[in-house]
């Protein structure tokens, strides 16, 4: 086990023409702060339709149904990727939601103040789009690789304009 005083790195392998690496420093864990236990666990997602969204997410991304639940004039839904138990997305259904802005091209999606998307890490994002484009899912733009960051890139919208990043480490 390291130290937790010692900086933590990732290698992550570019693929640029030049084939460089960068590597992502990670800051020291803050092992004394009193909010040293969290951990990230869902993102809410708002949605007009619950039964067509559950549909949506369920069919197209073949997200799991973890548990659906009522609170006042809503209904909720806890949806987890095929194999993943540690990511969730809550749906949040009912009342009257403003409509989202529906974005078809990525750079005009990241004016606007406010959250933006969630991200999917995939093994490999031309094929996960290729299979996600045969299910008739909107994609906004095209794939592109982050050098900065060490992943190829892609955002799908679902039908109500919630963006969704795919990530591929590179």
């Amino acid at each position: 086990m390291r130290a937790p005083t010692l900086c933590y790195q990732r290698h992550l392998k570019l693929n640029t023409m030049k084939k460089e690496q960068t590597t992502i420093q990670l800051p020291v864990k803050n092992t004394n702060s009193p909010f040293s236990n969290m951990r990230g666990a869902h993102v809410a997602v708002r949605v007009p339709d619950y039964e067509a969204s559950k549909k949506w997410y369920m069919e197209k991304l073949d997200f799991r149904l973890v548990h659906e639940w009522p609170f006042g004039d809503l209904q909720l839904a806890y949806l987890a990727p095929a194999n993943d138990d540690n990511f969730w997305i809550e749906l949040l259904a009912g009342g009257n939601p403003a409509p989202a802005a529906n974005y078809t091209d990525l750079n005009e999606s990241l004016h606007p103040q406010g959250y933006h998307h969630f991200c999917i890490d995939v093994p490999n994002v031309d094929k996960a789009l290729a299979e996600l484009r045969r299910r008739g899912v909107s994609v906004v733009g095209e794939p592109f690789d982050l050098a900065a960051i060490g992943k190829r890139l892609a955002f799908i919208s679902d039908p109500w304009g919630n963006l969704i990043e795919l990530a591929e480490q590179l």
